[in-house]
């Protein structure tokens, strides 16, 4: 294993500037950083992430706390994931996953072990136990998802409300006035998860506007459940003719079931998603849907995150001892990124009433 020693020697400097260039201490002339960070490259250096630490108080490494729950679909969480581990190791940092729902003691045991300079947090509910916390420490943190009370915290989230909304325009403008949301889990809702509630939020708010009437029924995904609730949809709405999905487990066995159902979309029923495009276009139908901008969501937060990291700089992050609220409150900011809606092949005219001419 290459060592500090060694690049030093190939780079003829001494062992104290390349471990200046290495924790950015010092100011190091642009020609001597230059010619450490070849040797660096050529040698094949990798700084002992543990002596590293001791040396700066830093670790170069950012927590995600990414709760895995079987009512969640994983696939999008990962791709937020892997965009928040590869944009933290363009920047020199590693990331710890943290995948157990352990809530505040997920938080405390971070800030209170120095595992990490800073905190990413996800699966972000509405009134967030987490976030007391948060608030207190001296760890910079971020959020993927937008809790009631933005205050003190910094966020990015596509905007879900704003989804919503545009979901039931897109339908009003084609002149559907019965529309039916088949949601995630019930027990997301029953969390209070922010992306879920304002999505719903949104829905409304445009269908009171609009003068449509809409059915929110949570659906778990499977096969079984979602056969049920397009059951219980057109039992409590039999004219219902537009379907907003969000829950991307579900749109297999809905348009399935809608085949069956002889309800051809999108002649006799138009169905618009909340999913990432590769889920959209690979169905038996290609959906009118609003993307999930995962990727952009994860290089954000460590951008954000990042930035606040810097802006610390000039201390330490310590062993996880209080610091004055005010470093917590540093460059506090809510970024929501736009929905943008894509029409497919899933969406078309309501057809005209039963009877009419």
């Amino acid at each position: 294993m290459v060592t500090l020693a060694e690049v030093a020697r190939h780079a003829g400097v001494s062992a104290s500037t390349v471990s200046y260039v290495l924790s950015g201490k010092r100011t190091i002339s642009s020609g001597t950083r230059e010619r450490v960070e070849r040797s660096i490259r050529e040698l094949g250096y990798h700084p002992n992430a543990g002596a590293r630490a001791l040396a700066s108080s830093k670790s170069n490494i950012i927590a995600l706390m990414m709760p895995l729950r079987t009512d969640m679909y994983v696939p999008v969480m990962m791709e937020i994931a892997i965009a928040v581990a590869t944009t933290a190791r363009e920047r020199g940092y590693d990331v710890l996953l943290l995948t157990g729902q352990e809530g505040p003691e997920a938080v405390r045991r971070v800030v209170g072990s120095g595992l990490a300079d800073a905190m990413i947090l996800m699966d972000v509910e509405l009134e967030d136990q987490r976030l007391p916390l948060v608030r207190e420490s001296p760890r910079p943190a971020v959020l993927i998802g937008l809790p009631a009370d933005t205050s003190e915290l910094t966020c990015v989230d596509l905007d879900f409300a704003a989804t919503g909304r545009l979901c039931v325009a897109h339908l009003a403008e084609l002149g559907h006035r019965e529309i039916a949301v088949v949601g995630e889990a019930a027990a997301v809702y029953q969390r209070h998860t922010g992306f879920a509630e304002r999505t719903l939020l949104g829905v409304r708010e445009a269908a009171a506007e609009l003068g449509v009437r809409v059915l929110h029924r949570p659906c778990e995904g499977s096969y079984e459940s979602v056969a049920g609730t397009l059951s219980r949809i057109f039992d409590e709405r039999p004219a219902t003719t537009g379907i907003v999905v969000q829950n991307e487990a579900a749109i297999g066995p809905l348009l399935s079931l809608l085949r069956q159902l002889g309800r051809a979309v999108p002649e006799d029923i138009s169905v618009v998603a909340v999913c990432p495009d590769q889920v959209a276009t690979q169905t038996s139908v290609a959906l009118t849907s609003v993307a999930i901008p995962a990727h952009e969501m994860g290089r954000r937060a460590v951008e954000l995150v990042m930035a606040k990291v810097e802006a610390r700089g000039a201390g330490p992050a310590g062993n996880g001892a209080a610091t004055a609220p005010q470093a917590t409150a540093t460059g506090a900011c809510t970024e929501l990124l736009p929905p943008q809606l894509t029409v497919r092949a899933s969406t078309g005219q309501a057809p005209a009433p039963t009877g009419a001419q």
